[in-house]
């Protein structure tokens, strides 16, 4: 891939290949206008130089950047799973993922305005924390898709789960395991944190149980759960579900330390089904988001949003489904 310290590039290739860059161009394209045997001979110099050609750069020349702009988060490992299902979803179309991160030092506006100056033909948002107001008006300047975010904004497209609905599968299970004294660790500021709080509280009040309805100050990252795993150990709830995955480790790890066992003396019910829920060490019972679905979605209504397609629907809502795993059982005797 490198001559010396750099990439290796058509100019290299022409030179070794004693052709035109021109020439090796019009092999690399497939295009006519080479023969056989010096199409031959430039593609195994650039075998073996290891040229590998810039895509990216194609596109803008030609006009048509296939190019949609994703902003995630480092910190969200849900994150890290969602972008497998774009990459995937965006290959399968011909389109090509350009990433921008949001890191403790770098902000979500930040990182936005990178893919702005990359020519992006339309950004992917993983669970914006920008105004909606911001969101509209970057919507006006080309096609914005946010997931995992209720958006009341017609011109900015919407593909979620149904996160009420994830909290009432949660509930239900717990319910259907004997217990009643079921708390919820909400997840702080961030924005899906609101519905998610209220399924939980109107699946309590659909089963009886307000009295017994305890909501505690969380957010998304495993310290947080830790913090609310204390908080609890007051007075211990016999179940708790917990606004994300990673939230609901932090919350295990206090829990086993202070000698309770999930799920003999407390069950606990995650959020997201993110990859690391499924390791042997941690087995977490959790409500799983449709990942395929959700990027599948989210491209196609990007691209949608490129060909000037009319979308009947702008927000797209994904049914969540129940994993139980090993951290939830029966009520305590």
């Amino acid at each position: 891939m490198t001559v010396g310290e750099r990439r290796t590039t058509l100019a290299d290739v022409a030179a070794e290949a004693g052709v035109s860059v021109a020439l090796v161009s019009i092999v690399m394209r497939d295009a006519p206008g080479a023969s056989a045997a010096t199409r031959e001979r430039v593609l195994e110099v650039a075998r073996r130089l290891d040229y590998q050609p810039d895509s990216r750069a194609r596109l803008l020349r030609s006009g048509q950047s296939r190019l949609l702009g994703v902003v995630f988060g480092v910190q969200h490992p849900f994150h890290d799973d969602l972008l497998t299902g774009l990459y995937d979803a965006a290959e399968r179309i011909g389109y090509e993922l350009t990433l921008s991160a949001v890191t403790p030092r770098r902000d979500e506006r930040t990182a936005i305005s990178g893919l702005l100056q990359d020519r992006c033909a339309a950004l992917v948002l993983l669970g914006p924390q920008i105004p909606a107001s911001e969101l509209a008006t970057l919507a006006g300047r080309l096609p914005v898709v946010a997931m995992m975010r209720a958006v009341r904004q017609r011109q900015v497209d919407v593909v979620r789960t149904d996160d009420a609905r994830g909290m009432h599968l949660a509930v239900d299970h717990l319910v259907a395991l004997g217990h009643r004294n079921i708390a919820h660790v909400d997840g702080g500021r961030w924005l899906a944190s609101a519905e998610r709080r209220q399924g939980y509280r109107d699946a309590m009040r659909r089963h009886g149980l307000e009295a017994y309805g305890k909501v505690v100050n969380g957010g998304f990252g495993e310290e947080d759960g830790a913090r609310a795993a204390r908080e609890l150990l007051t007075d211990p709830p016999t179940a708790v579900t917990v606004f994300n995955d990673l939230g609901a480790t932090g919350l295990l790890d206090v829990l086993r330390r202070h000698g309770l066992a999930v799920p003999g003396d407390i069950s606990v019910v995650g959020y997201d089904d993110s990859s690391f829920s499924r390791l042997a060490h941690i087995d977490l019972t959790t409500v799983a988001q449709d990942i395929e679905t959700m990027a599948t979605l989210a491209v196609a209504r990007a691209v949608e949003r490129i060909d000037g397609t009319r979308i009947a629907h702008r927000e797209m809502v994904i049914p969540p489904r129940l994993v139980v795993r090993g951290t939830t059982g029966p009520v305590p005797g």
